[in-house]
């Protein structure tokens, strides 16, 4: 079976961007899909509810590797809600395009990004006296 992958799925496969882990990561997850075996490690450092940095390890293919390396870059230097809005189509768009039996790539990074942040945000939860005052303002 031969799949076609555009140039920048291959760009991001061989050069990707963000790889490897945070040191003294806020927060860490991995994610995994049983039936392909892909799976995605995520580590962030997050101030003032940015993501400073995000960085990712691969288990699995040219699709796994390049749609973590696109979502990571989208990812970093947006708010932790812009990030949490992230969509996988946006993902594979951004790399013009996969083989349809590798969408699944970028649902799994999208998925481990939203994962990321849910440990993040059950590790730092948002004092009491920051929410009212976020309400009250409204």
């Amino acid at each position: 079976m031969s799949l076609n992958y555009t140039k920048k799925t291959i760009s991001h496969f061989l050069h990707p961007q963000n790889l490897g882990s945070v040191k003294n990561a806020d927060a860490c997850v991995s994610v995994g899909n049983m039936v392909c075996g892909d799976q995605l490690s995520f580590s962030i450092k997050v101030k003032d509810g940015i993501i400073k940095d995000i960085k990712f390890l691969s288990f699995g293919c040219a699709s796994n590797i390049a749609t973590a390396s696109v979502l990571t870059e989208r990812a970093k230097g947006i708010t932790l809600a812009k990030a949490k809005s992230l969509k996988w189509e946006k993902i594979v768009e951004d790399l013009g395009g996969l083989p349809n039996q590798k969408i699944h790539c970028s649902i799994l990074a999208v998925e481990g990004l939203k994962k990321v942040i849910a440990e993040y945000e059950a590790k730092h939860p948002v004092p009491l006296v920051k929410l009212v005052k976020k309400k009250s303002k409204k």
